[in-house]
């Protein structure tokens, strides 16, 4: 039947809707991410340097950081108020240096929710117990109770893009880390924190989403891809959520969404360098999600092999094991040895796997799978924990795991950073502060320091 004169088609509608919302590239964070903040420094002299004298005129050393990344299917669940984020950090947690968190199905993956806005209400909550997870040891004994309680209330507002003085003007408890990105893609949620006394060094964050779902482009299944470079290395955190279902062949369709997230997926170059644009052309890459790949066994086969705790013949035959062996669509990706029981699927609140002999008739019997996983691209990655945490809150566990990765550091730019925390420093600033602000010391100027003297 011939269309009305005005009328569109309803599939246009969505498809011009999602296509919207899924180029958007902001993101939320604790301080604006359009700054050049590792030349952003008071200015005290008339000789200047440029950023190409320090980046690339220059020979390198590298510096040891220690990356945190955790996933979790959280099943539509919202945490309530006083959920412990230390569950997914472990008990014998050590500091690391950046803490990736990625989730999925933050939401219910309800039509609304897949093609209507998104309000920020849940990520916000989520980044607001992240916070006060990684701030806490910071914050303890800090300020009387009054004190304590506005920074609390702090922490429970959205993040916004503001300027990161960790000294809020409300008493705020002083913060070790700050998020330098978190973005929402429909279910998918991922939020990156970092260590305040080289968040100077971050620099051109950036995001890009890429829905694989319903119509092969909606938000529901897909990846929000997130990118920043530190010092002179670029790294990136691929947080996906890929197609569901154990039936024979279904590990196809998961392996063209990861096909389309690779080739989909594309990142501003960037105002001051020639950042990279695709996920694999970065120095360090995490790919870390509910994977929803299966093991290919009877059903029965596989529950004997969970009780038994054998997993070694159930890795034998774990979809994601045999694709990167293949070496196909997972080429050059590696993964650390797994020696935790299978994340999927629970009984909500309970340590039994779902589908046992007296699940009720129509009920589908989902046989135990490594459907969450953390794997890593090419070189200069040393993975050091790979586990799982025991919340109960949703049909997953979550999994967590701690890298060590080398980083490029220009030299003079080490210099550089050594002096700003040096006496010296601290004896020019307080004469500065010293100064009305009628003195010839203009504050929105930038640095200009003679390298060789510092």
């Amino acid at each position: 039947m011939p269309r009305k004169k005005g009328e569109v088609m309803w599939p246009r509608l969505v498809a011009s809707k999602v296509l919207k919302r899924l180029g958007s590239t902001n993101f939320v964070a604790d301080f604006p991410s359009d700054s050049e903040y590792l030349l952003e420094i008071p200015h005290f002299d008339k000789k200047s340097f440029s950023s190409n004298d320090i980046i690339f005129n220059d020979h390198e050393d590298t510096q040891n950081y220690r990356v945190f990344v955790n996933t979790w299917n959280v099943g539509g669940v919202v945490p309530s108020d006083d959920f412990n984020v230390d569950d997914l950090l472990g008990t014998n947690h050590t500091s690391c240096d950046i803490y990736v968190f990625g989730f999925q199905e933050v939401v219910p993956l309800r039509a609304a929710n897949v093609l209507g806005s998104e309000s920020g209400r849940i990520s916000s909550k989520w980044n607001s117990l992240i916070r006060e997870a990684l701030n806490k040891k910071t914050a303890k004994g800090v300020g009387n109770e009054d004190t304590k309680q506005k920074g609390k209330e702090n922490t429970n507002s959205q993040l916004v893009q503001k300027n990161g003085n960790e000294n809020d003007e409300n008493g705020q408890f002083p913060q070790e880390f700050s998020c330098i990105i978190s973005k929402q893609m429909v279910g998918i949620l991922i939020s990156v924190w970092v260590r305040n006394d080289f968040r100077s060094f971050i620099r051109n964050p950036s995001v890009s989403c890429v829905g694989c779902g319903i119509m092969g482009c909606l938000g529901n299944k897909g990846a929000v891809s997130v990118r920043f470079q530190l010092h002179q290395t670029s790294l990136c955190f691929v947080c996906s959520h890929l197609a569901s279902g154990g039936r024979e062949g279904d590990e196809k369709i998961r392996n063209a969404n990861v096909a389309e997230i690779f080739s989909r997926t594309a990142f501003p170059k960037g105002s001051s360098l020639e950042l990279p644009r695709k996920i694999l052309d970065h120095d360090r890459v995490i790919l870390l999600g509910d994977l929803n790949y299966r093991i290919s066994l009877p059903e029965s086969t596989t529950r004997l092999l969970v009780e038994k705790g054998d997993w070694n013949a159930l890795l034998e035959n774990d979809q994601l094991q045999m694709e990167l062996m293949d070496g196909q669509v997972f080429e050059g990706w590696q993964e650390g040895k797994i020696k935790f029981a299978p994340t999927y699927k629970y009984y909500p609140n309970s340590s039994d796997y779902y589908g046992r002999p007296e699940v009720k008739r129509g009920e589908k019997k989902r046989a135990p799978a490594w459907c969450d996983r953390i794997i890593w691209y090419g070189e200069g990655l040393k993975q050091q924990l790979y586990g799982r945490g025991e919340s109960r809150l949703s049909d997953h566990r979550p999994v967590k795991a701690i890298f060590s990765t080398q980083v490029r550091v220009s030299r003079k730019l080490k210099r550089l950073q050594s002096f700003f925390l040096s006496e010296r420093f601290e004896q020019i600033t307080s004469r500065l502060e010293m100064h009305s602000p009628k003195d010839d010391f203009p504050c929105n100027a930038r640095l200009s320091l003679q390298l060789k003297d510092i």
